[in-house]
């Protein structure tokens, strides 16, 4: 049993692991550059991912797969994190960290490391699931994180700024287009969707490439406010989830996606928001590099965890 669980942890974190190290490689090289990992993350966000958002949702019967229960839990968890860590921000002295704290605790890469762990880790059925969890809280996400920004800005938020970032995000639009066909019940072309299968077979690989070669070694820099974010994100946020989500009633995989989306790393979009809406973007720089390398072994050893206990 130990080495099954062993086994089945690796099998869903060595390939993203590997992919994201090949990332740092191909840096090092120089044979991709700063501006292909930035073009290649346009690209993934733009195209890539809301294809792939589309293609799984399509092909998806929301009426009998709709996982209510995962997802009601997974929201009330979101929201917890953001007000709790929002409260708990107001101890730290700089007021520019505060947004950058708790942003970087909160909001997790699910779109590309979730995704990618829930595929290998439960296959398409996991992919599946992921997709719909995925669907159901990239907005209300996006909405804390900004929320968040400006009330640690002392600014208030405007309802304009909010709804003009979740109208325009190519995410939510991709599954409101997919939403809407499902519940029209229309009928998409097949060439357009095995176009958006090709696009959708793109994602994973090229942005978690990007995610390694975004990485910068000198942003791990000795700052206890950074580790405090990173332990938040990747350790004490996953395991809280995973045991609420215990108690009110999941299992299996069901229950795996609510650990590999909450134990996600910290969203790589976190940064240029930070910087568009203001808040200390060096610090989310280092949060976001740190959390990703070092969830690398709390992905492994938590999905190690759960499949020792046979709870997935």
């Amino acid at each position: 049993m130990l080495m099954q669980s062993i086994g089945f942890a690796l099998s869903a974190t060595l390939p993203v692991s590997i992919i994201i190290l090949l990332g740092v490689v191909l840096k090092y090289k120089t044979w991709i550059t700063d501006e292909f990992a930035l073009i290649g993350s346009r690209l993934v966000f733009n195209l890539t991912l809301p294809a792939l958002l589309f293609v799984n949702i399509v092909n998806t019967t929301l009426t009998s797969a709709m996982p209510v229960k995962l997802i009601l839990v997974a929201l009330l968890i979101m929201t917890l994190a953001f007000i709790v860590t929002h409260y708990l921000a107001y101890a730290i002295p700089r007021q520019d960290a505060r947004g950058a704290f708790v942003q970087g605790t909160c909001r997790g890469n699910m779109a590309i490391i979730g995704l990618a762990l829930a595929a290998n880790a439960f296959d398409a059925q996991g992919l599946g699931l992921a997709s719909i969890y995925l669907a159901a809280l990239v907005i209300p996400g996006n909405v804390y994180s900004i929320v968040t920004l400006y009330l640690h800005q002392a600014t208030a938020p405007s309802l304009q700024t909010i709804a003009r970032s979740v109208v325009t995000n190519p995410l939510a639009i991709a599954i409101m287009v997919a939403v809407t066909c499902k519940v029209l019940n229309l009928s998409i072309p097949a060439v357009l969707m095995e176009t958006g299968q090709h696009l959708a077979k793109m994602t994973l690989p090229l942005a978690l490439i990007c995610v390694g070669a975004s990485i910068r070694w000198h942003e791990f820099k000795a700052s206890r406010l950074l580790y405090i974010a990173i332990f938040g994100k990747i350790v004490l946020l996953p395991l809280i989830a995973t045991l609420l989500g215990f108690a009110f009633g999941l299992r299996d995989t069901a229950l795996g996606i609510l650990f590999v989306m909450m134990a996600a790393p910290t969203a790589a979009a976190a940064y240029p928001m930070i910087r568009s809406i203001g808040g200390d973007y060096h610090l989310t720089a280092a949060i976001i590099a740190g959390s990703t390398l070092f969830s690398i072994i709390s992905s492994t050893f938590g999905l190690f965890l759960l499949h020792y206990l046979r709870w997935v």
